[in-house]
């Protein structure tokens, strides 16, 4: 039976990491936890005279180095003077130099949110008039590319070590003392601290190319390094690393010390060892929770807390999943895994499920902030998916409770049989032993210990209810490596509260830029269908009156990041009238913006405003609204 078994455990392996593989990949580049609120000059204005300095505003405070807030030209010059400052709460504002000529300005910016995680970005505005501009945007990589690949993977990683370090001890010390000196769960724990351990080094060594260049060469560069060591979540990644220290001593006690003890001694020692174990546990979960989501936004000092909570919880039910999996599968024959060990898993598995759902329950109101978000956020669409697969995982481990009950009952029985039968084969080993010499003895001895061994163990898998735990318990495992990998993702994924606060500051600002100018600004989603077809079309048109009109075009992500696709066709029909339509082609300005000047409009009434947006060779759709113009 078991050799039926471990085809099926190593194809289920190995689609796990494919899913696994695919969620990573899947995330791309990392989005920005602080989102621009607002800007001076706005995104697309036109300002009469050149401006003293450029001032964005962002959702939460950024760390900002000399060079992360740039204005370019439109030969590509900087025309920056000194280094950005936070002239006041979350707005910072760089300098720029006296007497800029007309033309259209770029504005990127590359900071660090409060959360750790980078944000990049860029816009453009014009002095007197817009013109052409040799800049690109396209190709920013903070938080992207191989290395934000490498960092991604680092971070999930992490996740897994301490879940399985944390989890692969909570399971000895509390649900199966005799494990102590099982040799494959030595082994799980000593992995989880081997893995958190590489990981928390390499995520400290990409942590600064990772927030800057995103370029390979850097992840080496002392001086990057030097300056991670300064910041929060480099001060995080040391304490995980000296906490580690501590937990190597925890486990070299456990598996050393520990094991050794007769089990009236264990008792002693368990609960000692137990205490240091939460110290140590609760400290490296804190490392998490003192530089990201947690640490920032409202209610920070009861968040960090219960996120600290919420990591031991999931530590203890997915850890001490995957050693109950080791154990029913590798236990030796002399020292099986009996059924009182796995009811006690039983109830700290449950125990961390009403902790996971209070906390998450917390913990998604302080992201999301509404009920809109889960639909109308990424956030909010990854937290359903999580949420649906630690539903699907709570029905999978209540049918490996009850198979825990059925294996409760039959456990006597079948332990009878088994000590029965080596008494048997050791009366024959000992006729056998007399006729022959020692050395043929000790062989016999040996062959009749790993018969013993097999049909020991041959017998326990032949046990229906232990083989349907396996089960139960494997695909539990299953799911929880998908659900570690969602939950990653989910961490690098802007806030849902974070994104709407965002979007409403926008529209804000852009409705007082309407009212202040007179200008019309009509916003317009679309999808192709297509690969990467869906998005947002923004048309500005200004003074939007009769006559010649200034009309800017910008197509973003849902995201809200500015992106370019092959054409863009704007055509005005006043359908009253039997007036066009009449045809508008912009030039493109810069990545995500399109202009045209001159755009007549020949009398006033309601014009339908429609947009072809053609995001391939194939791939095209037209939107429309209707607008008072003139």
């Amino acid at each position: 039976m078991t050799q039926t078994i471990a085809p099926r455990v190593r194809t289920l392996v190995l689609l796990l990491l494919a899913a696994t593989g695919l969620l990573l990949t899947g995330a791309g580049q990392a989005s920005a936890h602080a989102a621009l609120s607002g800007s001076d000059p706005q995104q697309g204005a036109v300002v009469d005279k050149a401006p003293a300095q450029v001032s964005l505003t962002f959702t939460e405070q950024v760390s900002m180095s000399d060079d992360s807030l740039r204005v370019l030209d439109p030969k590509g010059k900087q025309v920056t003077s000194g280094a950005p400052s936070n002239v006041s709460g979350t707005t910072y504002a760089v300098k720029l130099h006296s007497g800029l000529p007309d033309g259209t300005y770029t504005v990127s910016y590359q900071v660090v949110s409060a959360d750790s995680h980078p944000v990049a970005g860029a816009y453009t505005f014009s002095i007197g008039a817009p013109s052409s501009t040799s800049v690109s945007v396209a190709d920013e990589t903070v938080g992207g590319g191989v290395v934000g690949w490498l960092y991604g993977f680092g971070r999930y990683m992490s996740y897994a070590g301490f879940i399985v370090l944390v989890g692969g001890a909570a399971f000895v010390l509390a649900c199966w003392q005799r494990g102590s000196g099982v040799r494959a769960l030595q082994r799980l724990v000593v992995s989880g601290w081997i893995t958190l351990t590489a990981a928390t080094l390499g995520l400290l060594l990409l942590r600064g190319s990772y927030t800057s260049s995103g370029k390979v060469g850097d992840i080496f560069d002392l001086d990057l390094l030097g300056q991670v060591l300064q910041t929060k979540t480099g001060a995080a990644l040391v304490s995980r690393l000296l906490l580690l220290a501590a937990a190597a001593l925890f486990i070299a006690v456990l598996f050393g010390a520990y094991d050794k003890r007769e089990e009236e001694e264990k008792r002693d020692l368990t609960f000692g060892l137990a205490v240091g174990g939460v110290v140590v546990a609760a400290g490296l979960a804190a490392s998490w929770a003192m530089s990201e989501h947690a640490s920032v936004g409202i209610q920070a000092g009861i968040a960090m807390p219960v996120d600290v909570l919420h990591l031991l919880a999931v530590a203890a039910w997915l850890g001490g999943l995957t050693a109950l999996l080791l154990a029913l599968y590798r236990a030796p024959a002399d020292n099986p895994l009996d059924s009182t060990a796995v009811r006690r898993f039983s109830t700290v598995a449950f125990s961390s499920v009403v902790a996971l759902v209070a906390t998450g329950i917390y913990q998604s109101w302080r992201q999301l902030g509404s009920w809109s978000a889960f639909t109308d956020t990424t956030y909010g669409q990854l937290l359903l998916v999580k949420i649906g697969l630690v539903v699907l995982l709570v029905g999978v481990a209540y049918l490996s409770r009850r198979w825990t009950a059925r294996l409760a009952e039959t456990v006597p029985a079948a332990a009878e049989v088994v000590a029965k039968e080596p008494a048997g084969a050791r009366a024959g080993t000992g006729s056998k032993q007399a006729d022959g010499d020692s050395e043929r003895a000790a062989q016999l001895a040996r062959q009749q210990a790993a018969m013993d061994a097999a049909r020991q163990k041959q017998s326990r898998d032949a046990d229906p209810n232990r083989f349907g735990l396996r089960r139960s318990v494997l695909a539990e495992a299953g799911v929880a490596v998908v659900l570690l990998a969602v939950t990653t993702v989910l961490t690098q994924t802007e806030p849902g509260r974070t994104e709407e606060d965002a979007k409403a500051a926008s529209s804000s600002a852009a409705s007082a830029s309407e009212s202040a100018s007179g200008a019309l600004t009509l916003d317009m989603p679309f999808d192709t269908g297509g690969e990467d077809g869906k998005g947002l079309v923004r048309i500005d048109l200004d003074p939007a009156r009769v006559g010649g009109n200034e009309m800017h075009v910008y197509v973003q992500r849902p995201n809200g990041r500015a992106f370019d696709i092959p054409e863009v066709k704007v055509a005005f029909t006043l359908e009253a009238k039997d007036i066009g339509p009449l045809p508008v082609t912009p030039d493109h300005i810069t990545t995500g913006h399109w202009s045209a000047t001159g755009v007549q409009i020949p009398m006033a009434g309601e014009w339908k405003v429609a947009v072809t947006v053609r995001t391939s060779d194939i791939d095209q759709v037209t939107v429309d609204k209707n607008a008072q113009i003139g």
